[in-house]
């Protein structure tokens, strides 16, 4: 296995002549997209990775500097799709990975031919007309409460983040998977994630995509989806039936027919 292979955990299944390449959100691993990528594996060759600094993914690889921005993280994708002769691909980038792929395919405009962003955003913060959903107070309470105290906020966010109160092992395991996460990177990665602004790329993205969009969700709302939608030229968004940032744990099944009658 090459080392961009071994860097991002690659791990490819499937028969299908195109790839479908699934990415994973904050906080979390491939391990996400477990009860999704399956249902893909008769069609498509299912590519699925960790970005650096998260699951299996190489933490000797991970450098402050790169991942200073989500560019680092979309260079990376570039990287592993060059590797695996990618063109023409589908992508599917659950929230903040929405944005690394959409910065992927700009750079590399040949590598996906649908995208498939599952509750994306372009900007968390509100600025002047635009509506992220959170001030920029209370992001910098959000990081420095996370910074303090990684293992408290894991477990106080994580299951508000999942939804789906009456499902408790959602949260259980969205809280496990935070925990898991280096603290150092974590607080890196997170603010990346949320000081990130990439409304000036949405025009530039030439693939076909679909927004994915929960009907109630506290970190990118209908409103969020619905910008990302008016902003990418040629896209659709479907409103999903579930509820909570995380459709791929909690709704497998409609995320799945929603990509299948997409692609």
């Amino acid at each position: 296995m090459s080392s961009t292979l071994k860097r991002n955990n690659v791990r490819i299944s499937g028969s299908g002549e195109r790839f479908i390449v699934f990415a994973h959100g904050f906080g979390c691993d491939q391990n996400m997209w477990r009860l999704v990528s399956p249902a893909f594996e008769n069609e498509f060759r299912t590519v699925l990775f960790d970005h650096v600094g998260a699951g299996g993914s190489d933490l000797a690889a991970y450098n402050t500097v790169k991942y200073s921005t989500l560019a680092g993280y979309a260079n990376d994708l570039v990287e592993i799709g060059d590797e695996l002769g990618v063109k023409d691909a589908v992508f599917v980038g659950h929230s903040v990975s929405s944005m690394i792929g959409v910065m992927a395919s700009i750079k590399a405009p040949e590598m996906f031919e649908s995208l498939v962003l599952v509750g994306p955003s372009a900007r968390y913060i509100d600025e002047g007309e635009y509506i992220g959903g959170f001030s920029r107070a209370q992001i910098d309470e959000l990081l420095e409460s996370l910074a303090d105290n990684h293992l408290g906020w894991s477990a106080a966010m994580a299951p508000a983040i999942m939804g789906n109160p009456d499902r408790p092992e959602l949260g259980e395991e969205l809280t496990n998977s935070f925990c898991r996460t280096d603290p150092d990177i974590a607080k890196e990665f997170a603010r990346v994630t949320f000081m990130s602004d990439n409304r000036d790329d949405l025009g530039k993205v030439t693939a076909r995509t679909l927004i994915l969009q929960c009907r109630e969700d506290i970190i990118a709302s209908e409103e969020v989806g619905e910008y990302v939608r008016q902003n990418i030229p040629n896209s659709e968004m479907v409103i999903l039936n579930a509820t909570g940032h995380c459709p791929n744990l909690s709704a497998p099944n409609e995320v799945v027919a929603a990509i299948k009658a997409f692609v």
